[in-house]
């Protein structure tokens, strides 16, 4: 459940809100991992959130989850295109950023890395 917390305390979460522990070890786990691994990491995170009874589901139904996943796609683009624009025009802007800089270490041999 999220919660207010003191202005002063340095470890907020975004928003001013902090969550509990398990999910923030969750989130900056996921968020080492895509940092790490690009964006096949995330892929590998979000089926690592499915139950495996659902993994069987949809290795039984391929077809089925395909378009599932599809109307779900679209029902979210209708309702929250502009978010999901702005969410993947950030991973994006973030990537290539992480690229510029590894390319700016090796050309200057030092930096950040």
């Amino acid at each position: 459940m999220a919660t207010t917390r003191d202005p002063d305390d340095f470890e907020r979460a975004a928003a001013g809100m902090d969550y509990e522990d398990p999910i923030r070890e969750k989130a900056s786990s996921l968020g080492q991992a895509i940092a790490e691994g690009g964006p096949e990491a995330l892929l590998e995170e979000l089926e690592n959130l499915l139950p495996e009874s659902w993994r069987e589901q949809i290795a039984t139904f391929p077809i089925a989850a395909v378009l599932l996943g599809l109307g779900v796609g679209i029902f979210l683009g209708m309702r929250k295109g502009d978010e999901v624009i702005a969410a993947g025009t950030s991973l994006v802007t973030s990537a290539a950023m992480a690229n510029v800089n590894q390319i700016f270490a090796r050309a200057g041999g030092g930096g950040e890395e």
